[in-house]
Order: C-alpha cells, then structure tokens, then sequence
C-alpha cells in the first residue's frame, strides 16, 4: 500500500501513519521545491543527525536543534568554536553526538566555501534535480544523490553519504517522492514547476 488517508479523509503517502506529527510535515514541507540556503543547510544538517536514528526523533528534536545551532545560520555555525562543541554535547533537547555536531560546523565552513564558487548553496545543490525515472518510494538512493554527495565529499563536507543526500533531495523539492495517488503529490509537482533556483546566497 503505497497511501494511507488522512484525517480529512484524502490519501497520501503511507509513511505518514507514522506518527501525528508526520502530516502536517508531509502536507506542507516534504517535497517542496527550497531555494533559500539557510533552509538547505539546516536540512543536511538534520539529515546528518539522523543517519541511524528515525525522522520522528529529529522533527520532534529541530527548534532545539535550531535553538542549539544558531538557527543553521551558515556564518554564525561556521564561526562555532570548541566551546560550542562542548555546549552541543551537555544539550539534552539535541542528539549528543560529537562527531556529527563537529560535522555541522565543518559543513557550514564547507558551504561557505562553496557559496563563494556557485554563487549560493541553492544553486549548486539544484544542479542535481532528479530526473524521476523510477516510481515514487522505490528507492533510497539516486544517481543524482550518489554525484551530489560525490560532489560534496570532495569539497571536504562530512555525513553526506549518497542515501542521506537522496534523503535531503526527497524533502527538499529536488525529486517529487510523493506517491502518485497521495494527494501532494499534484501540488509539489505544480510548485516544482514553476521553480526557479537563486543565484544568490541572499536570495529566498
């Protein structure tokens, strides 16, 4: 069953039985397209701290991961030093994990870096927009998310292996994943559409 319904009674994806909190999530957010940089790093950067864990955990968890983080601001992050390290891992509303905070923090670096050579995150992720040859939710990879986290790598990004990549690319626009009869599925596709990736670090 590739869709549920939900509490008015329209399909949409099945995952989103897993939890209240995952509708509003899927019907608003999931699958959007997202051009502003601020919201594509905190999205990797989320996506990086769930890598072993469930999706649940980290929505319930992001305004302390936001809070925790300088809501993803990319200058204010790469700017952490050991001190904020050390703060991350006494915060009990975050996932206490050094490596992946230390992770963070080299991403923002990493993205500024990268802001300065394609003009902004949005710009260069966007490069990769899935080209959706394989049905909706059938799989957790892409050869899209395998260069896009190849790319990545070699810019010196950390927990950005090719499944949380698709991960990312799934949530933020870069593939509509929803389930043909889920009824986003219409709606992202006509946003997507009409969506024009910024040049821009500044831009929305």
């Amino acid at each position: 069953m590739t869709t549920i319904n939900g509490p008015d009674g329209l399909p949409r994806c099945a995952w989103c039985a897993g939890a209240p909190e995952f509708v509003p999530y899927h019907d608003h957010e999931w699958g959007f397209p997202v051009g502003n940089d601020r919201r594509l790093f905190e999205k990797l950067s989320l996506e990086a701290f769930q890598s072993g864990l469930s999706w649940r955990t980290i929505l319930n968890k992001r305004e302390a991961f936001r809070a925790g983080f300088a809501d993803f601001e990319i200058a204010r992050v790469a700017a952490f030093t050991q001190a904020d390290v050390d703060r991350l891992l006494q915060d009990a509303g975050i996932v206490r994990h050094r490596g992946k905070i230390e992770a963070v923090i080299n991403n923002a670096a990493r993205a500024q870096e990268l802001i300065a050579e394609a003009g902004s995150l949005a710009a260069f992720v966007w490069r990769y927009e899935a080209k959706e040859t394989a049905p909706p939710q059938s799989r957790s990879t892409s050869p899209e998310s395998e260069a896009l986290s190849k790319a990545l790598k070699k810019r010196g990004w950390r927990f950005v292996g090719p499944t949380t990549v698709f991960a990312f690319m799934q949530a933020m626009g870069l593939v509509n994943d929803h389930a043909q009869g889920c009824v986003i599925h219409a709606r992202a596709a006509e946003a997507r559409k009409g969506f024009v990736p910024p040049a821009s670090a500044h831009s929305l």
